[in-house]
């Protein structure tokens, strides 16, 4: 039995704001739509997210398309990588992120390493790849925490990966069981982006 889970990274977001709470850009509501247009006949049974604002809003769309409620999961956020509550500037992260990926164990005062992100968000996916068996799920959510999810799974989504991904963008893994048998990008954009 096949289990379809889609990733798919939150919109183009504002560059400044708290972290949790920043919502979308006006690019970021237009790709929105493009996201919900293109999955909405993917015949999915349930969307999941990260609780931050710029990641459900991303897949609001398509819940209200196929009537649905998101399914907020605060261990699927992203990765935390200070004590702070404000977006860290690509020209600090990019540093820590390229540390990140030498060093799974690293991190700095207040923040958590890819190893403690990956085993908090990974539990949560295991736990829905064990619960809804032969459904198709959306989750949405962000960079740096969906490349540690997929390189949980594959080596190959490592920092290369995370560095190609763009803003928004959607990953149709397929699994049988808790084995990753295929992963398919559906998203088509040329324009990458870091994180966020």
């Amino acid at each position: 039995m096949k289990t379809f889970i889609y990733m798919v990274r939150h919109g183009d977001s504002p560059k400044e704001g708290n972290e949790r709470t920043r919502g979308l850009t006006e690019k970021g509501k237009k790709d929105a739509e493009r996201v919900s247009n293109l999955l909405k006949t993917e015949g999915i049974h349930l969307v999941f997210s990260s609780p931050y604002t710029r990641s459900i809003l991303t897949v609001q769309q398509l819940t209200d398309e196929i009537g649905r409620d998101v399914i907020v999961e605060e261990d699927l956020k992203e990765r935390v990588f200070s004590n702070q509550d404000k977006r860290i500037s690509d020209k600090e992260l990019i540093p820590l992120i390229n540390k990140s990926y030498l060093d799974p164990s690293f991190s700095i005062y207040g923040g958590e390493s890819n190893n403690d992100c990956q085993n908090r968000a990974v539990k949560v996916l295991n736990g829905i790849l064990d619960a809804y068996k032969g459904k198709k799920i959306v989750i949405g959510t962000h960079g740096a925490v969906m490349s540690l999810m997929m390189g949980h799974y594959d080596e190959n989504y490592a920092l290369d990966f995370l560095y190609s991904t763009s803003k928004p963008d959607i990953y149709r893994m397929e699994f049988s069981e808790q084995k990753l048998i295929k992963v398919e990008r559906l998203w088509g954009s040329s324009s990458n982006s870091i994180l966020g």
